[in-house]
């Protein structure tokens, strides 16, 4: 990509949340990010002011809601409607993780669908288009009435592991979950490697609990695949069982970073070698383990973000 984007009308902002890779998308498409203040009152309310014309502009918002989530998500919001109230001609909120996915479903009787309400304020706030990265479910995408494009940081992960010399049968992917096989047989595929499943339970929520293994895993280098690795329980059980049923080494990936509470003690107390990330969601100096390895999205978000702005197809990203 150029170091310089030609078309002024192209307009990247960033809010609060992760301004590291908005400012690494921004210098890999060429345009300097968008002048905007957030500020707050005393009592905690947002103020947002846009610091520069974006009349009949295509403006690009990048904003993860992360912790805090909800700060975040408001944020987002007032941003939107200042946007909208700015007379920019398409608003695009880029949210490379989207907080509240992981409640898609009513599970159990009288529970909101918490990622459907997200979506449905994002709407009514002013968003013409969403850009996220590995949506929880993919069928979130359907919870949008505007155009979502929905890209995959697998190939990333996968490439990391290849320039490590891993593939083939030396090697097994791991699914976590029944959930996530799609995602480790995709990993599996371009590796030219077998997958296995761990079957387990959870008695409740953030509380896992390993039964057993599918695939054979017994003297080969297992690599486990998840989107989200929050309180890292279910990975590092895992990564034990995989261990004790004769792995030689486990390795683990995922997406989102939310390492939250426990994780990072449990992941330097495990058996996992390293734990590759990436940086949708920006990582607290208190998450630094000499264990995780971050690589970046920023080329495959600059890359979406000049495609849909020229209007081109974004699938052919992972053709």
């Amino acid at each position: 990509m150029t170091n310089h984007y030609p078309n002024d009308k192209l307009k990247i902002f960033s809010l609060n949340s992760n301004e590291p890779l908005a400012m690494e998308v921004a210098e890999q498409i060429g345009r300097p990010l968008g002048k905007s203040s957030v500020k707050r009152f005393s009592d905690g309310e947002v103020q947002i002011n846009i610091e520069e014309s974006i009349r009949g502009c295509d403006v690009f918002v990048i904003q993860s809601t992360s912790n805090p989530v909800n700060e975040n998500l408001m944020e987002l919001l007032i941003m939107l409607d200042a946007l909208k109230r700015a007379s920019a001609r398409t608003i695009n909120v880029v949210m490379p993780y989207y907080g509240y996915a992981r409640q898609d479903r009513k599970a159990r009787s009288r529970e909101p669908i918490t990622a459907k309400l997200v979506a449905d304020l994002l709407t009514t706030a002013g968003a013409h288009r969403v850009i996220a990265i590995d949506l929880h479910a993919p069928q979130i995408q359907g919870f949008f009435n505007i155009p979502i494009d929905h890209l995959v940081a697998e190939p990333l992960l996968t490439d990391y592991f290849l320039q490590k010399g891993f593939s083939g049968d030396e090697l097994v992917i791991v699914s976590p979950d029944h959930g996530g096989v799609t995602r480790a047989r995709k990993m599996a595929d371009r590796m030219k490697a077998p997958i296995a499943i761990i079957d387990k339970r959870r008695p409740r929520p953030n509380v896992a609990e390993v039964m057993s293994i599918v695939g054979k895993v017994d003297g080969k280098i297992a690599i486990l695949i998840d989107d989200i690795i929050d309180t890292a329980g279910t990975i590092t059980v895992a990564a034990n069982a995989l261990i004790e049923s004769g792995a030689k080494e486990v390795y683990a990936c995922c997406t989102h970073p939310v390492l939250s509470g426990p994780a990072i003690e449990r992941i330097d107390n495990s058996k996992i070698k390293e734990l590759v990330i990436t940086n949708t969601i920006i990582l607290s100096p208190d998450k630094h383990s000499d264990k995780i390895k971050q690589v970046s999205i920023a080329n495959l978000l600059g890359n979406a973000i000049v495609r849909v702005f020229e209007e081109k197809s974004v699938s052919t990203l992972f053709d």
